[in-house]
This record gives structure tokens, sequence and C-alpha cells, in this order.
């Protein structure tokens, strides 16, 4: 890494669509061609290096035990193997390249994460042992995927980390994350180099690679397809050739990337007139962006000019009904909390689990996950407990702002180590050994202190967030005044981020929430960028709308006019109660399965699925659609709204009735094709609406497809490919299908195709994702 930034770097290009031309079949892995034909692995990357490729992947991508469970071969044969070839291929460095697992994690799909981290972990190891020089971890689409992968590299070898991921047309993950989160999760996580590849060609990515620049402080990488693939007979071909790819990789070169290659139908060609020129371009130095950054798995809260809510109700302190729900483990209740702050304007969810009579680590997880997985906002884990911190922020997907450290040396020592692991931005609270100064100067000293000491473990100031603490005035006067210069002296000497647990100051008064906004105005006005509060408190929130508006945070009065321009005077009263639609929506599964069952003492089973249920989804789906709702929240409400299905089979079934099936499908992941996250979301969802689905798995032969239509009559199949060296079994099972069963319809779904190319392989729907697969169904049946 020590001459990155004095020339462009290169990497190779599509390395398993040259293995597919040189004749690896449908259904044989590609990592077995490192035993088997280690002469053509060896040709392909000699052919790279000699193209002008700086880095060679050696051909690892699917080389973990999940992939290659029931292959021949170990994988320290496989992989020690894959480095040796490229290793005598040339001179350039050798990539341990690591692919995504092909399937979802926990909650979303089963495999959990440290069980992730684990098979990450085996590859690292053994790539790291046969003399690969960097670990290259590529074509995510998950970051809680891509969070197991880094961890296992940085924890398993001492070698250069590079991730990169792929990104739709609009920015975005499969599970929803886009460039603000990617790059500050792995900012966080202290990987070497970021950045995207596969998915898209250059010209789609161009915009993307711009965007990613200017945020990150890291070296990125842009390596994307030849363009889009289409199939010429018998082949699957790119629509870009080499002279424009290179042209269009020169204009996003001088964006400020540092490192260009290719990824499928990207050919030594490619590369070796991409390198022709772009050699001669100087790197745009890295310029620091001090940007104070926290995210959950799909949305990014910078703290900047306009402050931020971190909504405090998860949070046992003075909540009789909170602590009976950690002591029974009641989560459901307290994920309605987080919901509830969600849809009143909380920008982040405080979560404070700590009682005596609990474990607070596996609370802490617990309720961390099953926040993360029914919204979409960054949490603040907050705990005095470094064991359960550290718990927590691991398994935490995304940068967590983290509460808290404070100046005693001991504490500090415990703290900043875990935060410089995992990243994150850590509120520092100023008191220390001595306790709490009663001044704002021994406060900001105390402030200093905390900043100066993280500088040292490698933390940099934008990711710390100083709290002066607020005393309550019933027993010290000034105690707001205190306060409020200490923040003052923070914000002006320190230069950086504050936050403050707004309420405390009336602690012990009458009529509290009037002491809060009166105080929390004027902390705002000091500059105070995150107040704890109670977003469900219109007092505090009126405060909030009318600083920004006031202080031309808010562009036009924007956010005020909306959130009171339709008001009345005589505000309905708000009951608390929760709808089955509402419960569907948030993804809360036990609520939806009681609801359904209260509904059903009222209505006919029919009516609740008609008038209730199927609502809910079609509105998360078009929530999806629009790309307001992503992967997990749309999976969580299909699992939702499952519970309440469930209620309804019950009571049909108590009648002697047979449930309704709108009709029979058939799902399956073609030959030589192991990916089956994307059939698996599709399955869920049909399922949901009523279809039967009958699921085949993953690397399925075109005949076992063909008997199984016919041994069960299916008129609706559904094909999935993730790979392109696979497109040609999709192609083989459709031709084979229109032979033997002229009357089923076929509909296709994988991120290599598009409209065009599915109906070139004759393909009767494309499914450019899960809910179009319901579309179809719908639309097939008549439904």
């Amino acid at each position: 890494m020590k001459d990155w930034g004095k020339k462009i770097k290169f990497f190779d290009g599509g390395t398993g669509s040259l293995l597919f031309e040189a004749g690896l079949k449908p259904g044989i892995p590609p990592e077995t061609w490192n035993i088997e034909h280690p002469e053509v692995l060896c040709d392909i990357h000699a052919r790279y290096f000699n193209a002008g490729a700086d880095y060679v992947m050696a051909n690892t991508f699917g080389a973990n035990r999940i992939k290659l469970k029931d292959c021949k071969y170990s994988l320290e044969e496989i992989i020690t193997a894959a480095i040796k070839n490229a290793k005598s291929a040339g001179a350039g460095k050798v990539a341990l390249d690591i692919g995504p697992t092909g399937k979802l994690l926990k909650p979303l799909g089963d495999l959990d994460f440290e069980d992730a981290v684990s098979v990450f972990a085996e590859v690292v190891e053994i790539g790291a042992r046969a003399g690969a020089d960097v670990v290259h971890i590529e074509t995510m689409s998950d970051t809680y995927e891509l969070k197991a992968a880094v961890l296992a590299a940085k924890e398993n070898c001492d070698l250069p980390v590079f991730a990169t991921v792929v990104f739709d047309e609009n920015g975005k993950l499969l599970t929803g994350g886009d460039i603000p989160t990617v790059v500050a999760l792995l900012e966080g996580l202290g990987v070497d180099a970021i950045g995207m590849n596969c998915g898209l060609g250059p010209i789609q990515m161009k915009e993307l690679a711009r965007e990613m620049v200017k945020i990150s402080n890291l070296p990125v990488i842009v390596n994307p397809n030849a363009g889009l693939p289409r199939q010429v007979g018998d082949k699957t071909v790119y629509d870009i050739d080499a002279d424009t790819f290179a042209e269009t990789m020169a204009e996003i070169t001088s964006l400020g990337v540092w490192a260009v290659g290719g990824c499928c139908g990207t050919t030594p060609e490619h590369i070796e007139k991409t390198v022709s020129l772009c050699r001669d371009i100087i790197p745009c130095p890295i310029e620091k962006k001090e940007r104070c950054v926290v995210t959950s798995y799909s949305k990014a809260v910078l703290i900047d000019d306009s402050p931020v809510i971190v909504g405090e109700r998860i949070n046992p302190t003075g909540k009789k009904r909170f602590k009976e729900a950690l002591k029974t483990s009641d989560i459901d209740y307290i994920l309605r909390e987080g919901v509830a702050q969600v849809k009143a304007g909380a920008h982040i969810l405080d979560v404070n689990v700590g009682l005596p009579e609990i474990d607070e680590k596996e609370m802490l997880i617990k309720v961390s996950e099953g926040l993360q997985a029914v919204c979409d906002l960054p949490l603040q884990l907050d705990t005095s407990d470094p064991i359960a911190l550290e718990a927590a922020l691991r398994r935490y997907n995304g940068k967590a702002l983290i509460n808290s450290v404070n100046g005693k040396e001991e504490v500090m020592a415990q703290v900043f180590p875990i935060v410089k692991k995992y990243g994150g931005v850590v509120v520092g609270l100023t008191l220390d050994e001595k306790g709490i100064p009663a001044t704002a100067e021994g406060r900001y000293e105390i402030a200093e202190r905390i900043v100066k000491c993280a500088e040292k473990y490698g933390i940099s100031k934008e990711n710390i967030i100083i709290d002066v603490l607020c005393m309550t005035i019933s027993t010290d006067a000034c105690g707001a005044k205190t306060t409020l210069r200490a923040l003052s002296l923070v914000k002006e000497r320190l230069g950086v981020k504050t936050i403050l647990g707004v309420s405390n100051i009336s602690f012990g008064l009458p009529r509290r929430e009037v002491v809060n906004a009166g105080f929390f105005a004027l902390a705002l006005q000091k500059g105070l960028d995150a107040g704890i509060i109670n977003p469900n408190n219109e007092a505090m929130m009126n405060s909030y709308f009318a600083y920004r508006a006031l202080y031309a945070k808010d562009a036009n009065c924007a956010d005020y006019i909306a959130r009171y321009a339709n008001e009345t005077e005589e505000k309905p009263k708000v009951t608390g109660s929760l709808t089955l639609s509402q419960a569907i929506e948030s993804g809360l599964k036990e609520d939806s399965y009681k609801l359904a069952s209260e509904l059903l003492q009222e209505f006919t089973p029919l009516e609740v699925i008609n008038e209730h249920l199927v609502p809910a989804l079609d509105r998360v789906g078009v929530g999806f659609e629009k790309g307001e709702v992503f992967l997990p929240q749309l999976l969580m409400s299909a699992e939702a709204a499952s519970a309440g299905f469930d209620a309804v089979k019950e009571q049909i079934l108590k009648s002697g009735e047979t449930p309704e099936i709108k009709g029979e499908i058939l799902l399956a992941t073609v030959k030589g094709d192991i990916h089956d996250i994307g059939k698996n979301i599709v399955k869920v969802l049909l399922e949901n609406y009523g279809y039967r689905v009958y699921d085949l798995g993953k690397d399925v032969s075109p005949e076992a497809i063909l008997q199984a239509v016919g041994e069960k009559g299916i008129t609706l199949v559904g094909l999935s490919a993730l790979m392109t060296t696979t497109v040609p079994a999709m192609a083989e099972t459709i031709k084979l299908l229109r032979e033997k069963c002229p009357n089923t319809k076929i509909m296709v779904g994988g991120a290599v195709l598009s409209g065009e190319y599915a109906e070139t392989i004759g393909a009767d729907f494309y499914g450019k994702d899960a809910m179009s697969g319901v579309h179809a169904a719908e639309k097939h049946f008549g439904k």
C-alpha cells in the first residue's frame, strides 16, 4: 500500500467469464479448476498481468465451506493451489478473493453472524498461509455479511484488506445500504481501500464513484462489468467493448478514484486498454473529511449543522412497565417503544437495558438485533459494561453511537480499544475519578483530555461527541448556566460535536416538560448537536422544530410546515393502540398474531385476509418498489404477516374448512448456481400472498425441474441465477420446458439479468425485485 496514491493501481477482470469460455461447465465449482486445470488459471492470470494489472484475484471467490461443502477437495488444497497459480503467473500482487456465502444472515436468513465470521476466518487463515498479498472482499450486497468478512480478515491476518460492494443503479445494496452507510461502516472497521464492483457497467458506476470519492477518507476502487449481458446463440456477451470501457474508466479515474479494474465480461483487452489510457493519470490526493456519522444497515445520520434527536424511551430508569418487559423478556413491548419513537421523529434510538436482575450483555444484543429488524434508524448502545458493549457492538449492523466513555483513565483504556476495532461515534462524559466538576472550565478540561486520549488510540475527533452533563436545577440553581457555558467552551475550543440528556435538568420538579423544553431551546441556541429526549413529548418537539425554522436550518420551513400545517387546534387523543396493519408494516410478529386473533372474534377469516393482511403487505410492497422500504423491512413485514396468517389458518382449521390456495408455483436456482438468497425472498412473499410454493433449492438441473413440473402439474416456474456462468443453464432449462411443457410460464430473476436479457432466453416474466415475482403470479393466476 506504500505506493498507493503515486499512480493509479489496476486490477484484473472477469476471470469467471474466461473460465466459462475455456470450457468450465455449469454445475462445476470454478475453484476446482485450481487443482484440475491449473494451466488454464495460470494462463488467465498471466494474461491479466501482461495487460498491466497490478493485482490479480486468486480463483477463490466461492472457496468457503458453505459453497464447497460437497467438494472432493479440501479448502486447504483449493485455496493453496489458487494462490500458487496466481503467484506463478507474474510479478504483481495476488489477492485472496472472498465473495459472499450465498446466504442471508439472521434475522433475515438462517446464517448466524458469528458462523459467518467463522466461515470467512477459515478462508483468510488458509489464504494468508498460502502467501496472499492482500485480502479482497468483493461483490457484497449486505452490510452485515460484509462486516463479518472484514472482522474475519482483520482478526486472522495482518494483510491489507480491500472491500467492494454491489450497488444497483440507484446506489442501493440488496439489503438497503447506500454509499454513506457503506463508507461509514468500512472506515470504522479500518479497511485499507473501499469501492464497488459487479452489477453495473462503468457508465452507471461513474456517478456512484463520484459520490463515494466525495465522502470517503480511503482510496476508492471501481471494478465494473463490461456493461449489461445478453444472449447471442449459446454465448453470453456484454454490450461495452474494450475501447468504450477504457474511455469511461479514464473518466472515473479522473474523479479521484485510485484503483480500477473489471468484473464480469471484462477481458485482458479491457484491462490493457484501461491501463493504456489511465497509467499517466496522477491520483488526486485524498482530502480529510471530518464527518460525524452514525448508521444502521441502510440509513446514515450525519451529525452536522442541523441537530438530531436521540429517542430516550428504551431505558428502564423510572419506567416500571419497561423494567417488567426486560425481566420477562417481552421484546415486542420494547420494539413497540422503538417503533413509536421512529414515527414521532427520532433520528437515533438510545438502547439502555441495564438492570441488576438480568444478563445485560445478552439482553443488549437481543434488543439491538430486534430493533434493527423492525426499524432502520441507527442505535445508541448505552451501557457502562465494556463486556456488554463489545458483544453488542460486534453484532451491530452499521456504525453505532456508543454511550459512553468518560475521563477516568481505566474507563478510557477499556472503551477506546473497542471503539477502534469496531468503529463508532463515542459519547464522552465530562466526569473523572473526582466526579463531575462544578465549573464549566472543569468539564471542558475533561472533554479535552478525552479527545486527546482518543487520538492516541487512533480515534479522530469527528468520532467523539461530548456530553457536558446536565445537573438538575432543583438542587443546583446554576446547573443550567454551567452546562450551557461548558457546551459553548467545547464547541468553540475543541470543535467537536455535543450531546445532552436534556430531561435531567428538571429532575425533582413538577411539570418537567416546561423546564425541559425551555432548556432544550437554550442548548440548541448554544450549538447542541444531539439531544437525548422523548420524541413523543409535544413540547420538546415544538422547541426542536421552531429552533430549526428560526435558525435557518429548515429550508423554506419545509419540515415545520409538514408537521404543523394540517393540525387542528384540538388535537386527537393518541391512545397508543396498535392495529394489525401497523403491526405488519412494523414487522412485529407477536403483535400481528395477537391482533389477527382478536379480529377473528368479530370478522370472518376472509375479511381479515382481504381487509387487513393483504392490504398491509401491499403497502409495504409498494414502498419497496418506490425505494422507501428496503429488503430487511420487507422480509420482517412478511414474517409478521405470516404470523397473522397463522392465526387465520388456525381459525379455518377449527371450523373444518381448508385454507384457500391461490395457485402452485415451483422455484429453483439453476444448475451450477448455489446462491439462493433471491429465490428464498420470493418464496417468503409468495407464500404470504396465498400461493403454495415448491422449492427445489439450488444447483437444480433442467431435468429435475422438468420432472417436478410434470409430477405436480405446475403452470408457473420461477428460476434464479446470480452468476453469469450459470445463465446458460437457465436458458437450457427454459428451452427444455418450452419443448416438453409448452403451457408452463416461466419467470426469471437474478443480479446478472435484465428485462431484455430475460426476453432473449425465452422467459415470460422478468423479476427485477422480489415483489415482481408476486405481480407475475397475480397476473398468471388472474388474482
